[in-house]
């Protein structure tokens, strides 16, 4: 069992830290809904949001997390704060023992990722990341068909996912770009490499591209990567903000392909036969990841994030900022055996 969990099984009392529109999300998700998390503590800095969130779902209110390190009823934290303060907030949590889930990205670099992950294992706490797609009900059938082997060697990955979050989310930290770098990618675009990294491994080179039509508020932007994973495969993906939601991801191999479309649905094909459609039954993912999360503090289960995938997405997320930054490809210096991609067309 890890450390900072005092219940001995059963329920596990969480403090949540940042009441915005996604720590709702989370506190909606799970409270009164989980036989396996209650949130019993909330930190915010916005008062008035906080009164009336802690009077209708019961739990105390207070305005810092060492507050809610403090509390002895807290088992574990759950964090959904600006994206620059989440290393320093997973360290004060580790350093006082207890497991903390922190949403996506964990770090804006792996370097400071990596610090992250370093602290929750030295302090022996379970560090948790809320890459809750991996949890929708097509993923995780494509993910189980990925490791059978049923599709063969994977060869090419193609991902898509837009939100319409740049119509419902305006202002404020989400649109700094020092906050949340490269358009879309921060948002919905880093669910698709993390897809990506899941079903393929590390990544070893990106070339990324972004157009604007609009600034913030309420932006107009698309972002395209073409990548290459260090086992060799390929992938491409897209992220378009304002655009209504959709979500693709479609793995190509030796043997066949499939092909996840939205939560509920994946398409296989294999070679020689016609695609065949299958339906799942509907799944909150953001409650199967967070009762994940309570999974592995009791002991029960790895969390479904290994400390290594969690390094890898955010080292190809900063590859792919950087390489919209430069305007040129970008090889992820910390993919094993990396070396820069060059097509036959590009060698002449």
């Amino acid at each position: 069992m890890a450390a900072g969990h005092a219940n001995g099984g059963g329920m596990i009392r969480a403090a949540m830290v940042g009441l915005g529109r996604w720590g709702q999300t989370i506190l909606n998700s799970i409270q009164g809904k989980s036989e396996r998390l209650r949130i019993v503590h909330g930190v915010t800095k916005e008062p008035d949001i906080g009164r009336e969130l802690a009077a209708r779902y019961g739990f105390r209110l207070s305005n810092d997390l060492e507050d809610a390190l403090a509390d002895p009823e807290v088992d574990a934290v759950l964090l959904a704060t600006p994206h620059s303060l989440h290393v320093e907030q997973v360290r004060k949590v580790a350093a006082a023992g207890k497991p903390v889930w922190c949403e996506k990205p964990l770090a804006l670099t792996r370097a400071e990722a990596e610090r992250a992950v370093a602290a929750a294992r030295e302090a022996g706490v379970v560090l948790a990341t809320g890459n809750n797609k991996r949890c929708f009900a097509s993923m995780r059938e494509l993910k189980r068909l990925v490791d059978s082997g049923a599709l063969g060697q994977i060869l090419h990955i193609e991902g898509h996912f837009s939100n319409e979050h740049s119509t419902r989310v305006a202002g404020g930290w989400r649109d700094d770009p020092k906050e949340s770098p490269g358009g879309g990618m921060t948002g919905a675009g880093l669910h698709v490499l993390d897809a990506f990294v899941n079903l393929a491994g590390p990544v070893q080179y990106v070339a990324a591209r972004s157009v604007s039509r609009k600034p913030p508020p309420d932006p107009r932007d698309a972002v395209a990567v073409l990548v290459q994973f260090a086992g060799g495969a390929t992938g491409v993906m897209a992220t378009v903000r304002a655009a209504p939601m959709y979500w693709r991801i479609h793995v190509f191999g030796t043997e066949g392909s499939a092909e996840a479309r939205g939560e509920d649905t994946l398409i296989v094909g294999k070679i020689g036969g016609t695609p065949q459609e299958h339906s799942f039954e509907h799944v909150d993912s953001l409650k199967v990841l967070l009762e994940a999360f309570a999974d592995a503090i009791e002991g029960r289960a790895p969390f479904p994030v290994p400390p290594g995938q969690m390094l890898d997405v955010i080292g190809a997320f900063e590859a792919v900022i950087a390489s919209l930054t430069a305007g040129s490809p970008v090889t992820v210096s910390s993919a094993p055996g990396a070396r820069p991609f060059v097509s036959r067309a590009a060698a002449g």
